[in-house]
């Protein structure tokens, strides 16, 4: 790019510099989205022969596919009283599989207007996309200046999996209803997030690093209360007798007996609302497992907690260092969440991160939809923005961004028959 193009980027950056914070965040947005649908539009053209459509669709049969059409199954006919099986008994693909928020409002705004059905899946998505960026930036306003929220917002909005955002997943509902309840979170409005969190566990399912977020945060808020009440113990120069230093116990006092009542009932509403999609699954079908027996058919396999790390580990690096692999990872992540950005989120969006990429570590089969999975850590979104202030070192991450999500577009979403059938999924 020459030095012409940079200085007409530069004045139109300082002429939105004035506009309100919330029609940067929108423009800047919907100023992404558009570049990815254009790489959509680009990948879509060299599409061939598919289990959907002929070759080289248009852009909204392109986006309307994988899980798209699972959504569109749930909101035009529900979810089965009787779960499939193949004539060995074994549960078949399902829509119980499938969180029931985002196929719900999609057939009310279709009931509403008489869209169809796929439309409206589709503008829920992309109008939860846009009010997710809005929410996340007042998140990040709260750890930062406006200049680094607003591009740890557009770290966001590029990520290179940002493309699901606007097409008919639940992940721009969950993104936004998430971003919204750790907003309410760091405000010490538990109350409030409490319904959030519900709505949330019915999008997607984060409901149980959530919950086990707020219950660490509770522990954490609870104890200098607690230390206040036990006995006195000498303390040598220096100390403040918690081992964590007098800054870090000061950080941590604050909170009233009647936040902490609402922060542990907040851990028991999300804690519920975590088992509330499994249960009515059980309700309706009569069979206690089968969400996770629906869950585990994309698997090939029964759940076993954190087995599918170590079984990858090998098919990737061998029978050695394959069961090192996952030590490294999670060292690796650690020492990320010791770093000085990451330590400047605070202790509500660090515990979340821990949290859900302990989840993930738990119950997660990796494979290549796990680079969707990561969104919710989207708050080292503004720990990025925070490394540095240079603008050519954020304007290349964005460069670099835009650039791998033409590589998940290509690579995962277009369909690209592998020698053994199928195809990776996005």
């Amino acid at each position: 790019m020459n030095a012409a193009a940079w200085s007409r980027i530069a004045a139109a950056g300082a002429r939105t510099a004035g506009w309100p914070w919330w029609l940067q965040i929108g423009a800047l947005y919907l100023a992404a989205r558009l570049v990815s649908a254009c790489i959509f539009m680009a990948a879509a053209l060299q599409q061939g022969v598919n289990p959907w459509f002929p070759p080289k669709p248009d852009y909204w049969n392109f986006i309307n596919i994988w899980d798209a059409r699972w959504y569109g199954e749930a909101l035009r006919n529900g979810y089965p009283a009787v779960l499939p099986t193949d004539a060995a008994g074994n549960v078949q693909e399902n829509a119980w599989a499938f969180y029931p928020l985002f196929p719900l409002l999609g057939r009310t705004l279709a009931g509403l207007t008489g869209m169809a059905p796929a439309a409206a899946l589709g503008l829920i998505a992309m109008l939860s996309g846009l009010a997710a960026a809005l929410v996340i930036y007042r998140l990040f306003r709260l750890r930062a200046t406006h200049r680094t929220a607003l591009w740890g917002s557009v770290f966001v909005a590029t990520f290179p999996v940002a493309p699901v955002l606007q097409v008919p997943y639940a992940e721009s509902l969950n993104l936004l209803l998430l971003a919204a309840a750790l907003l309410l979170v760091v405000r010490r409005r538990y109350l409030w997030a409490m319904p959030v969190a519900v709505l949330m566990c019915l999008s997607r399912p984060t409901g149980v690093p959530f919950a086990a977020m707020a219950g660490l945060l509770f522990l954490y808020r609870v104890y200098p209360h607690l230390e206040a009440r036990l006995p006195r113990l000498p303390r040598t120069a220096g100390e403040d007798g918690s081992g964590l230093g007098a800054g870090a116990v000061a950080g941590t006092r604050g909170h009233s007996a009647g936040e902490l009542w609402s922060l542990a009932g907040l851990t028991a509403v999300s804690g519920l609302g975590a088992l509330l999609w499994p249960a009515v699954a059980w309700a309706v079908t009569g069979d206690l497992q089968a969400y996770t027996k629906t869950e585990t058919v994309w698997r090939g396999h029964d759940l076993v907690p954190f087995k599918p790390w170590f079984d990858t580990g090998v098919q990737l690096f061998g029978p050695a260092l394959g069961l090192l692999a996952p030590f490294v990872f999670v060292a690796a992540f650690a020492l990320l969440m010791m770093s000085r950005p990451v330590a400047a989120l605070g202790a509500e969006l660090r515990l979340w991160c821990v949290c859900y990429m302990g989840y993930l570590l738990v119950f997660l089969h990796p494979q290549t939809s796990t680079f969707r999975m990561l969104l919710p850590l989207f708050p080292l979104a503004l720990a990025a923005a925070l490394v540095s202030r240079s603008r050519a070192y954020r304007g290349t991450v964005v460069i670099m961004f835009l650039l791998l999500q033409m590589v998940w577009i290509v690579w995962l979403w277009a369909w690209a028959q592998l020698p053994g059938g199928g195809d990776y999924p996005p």
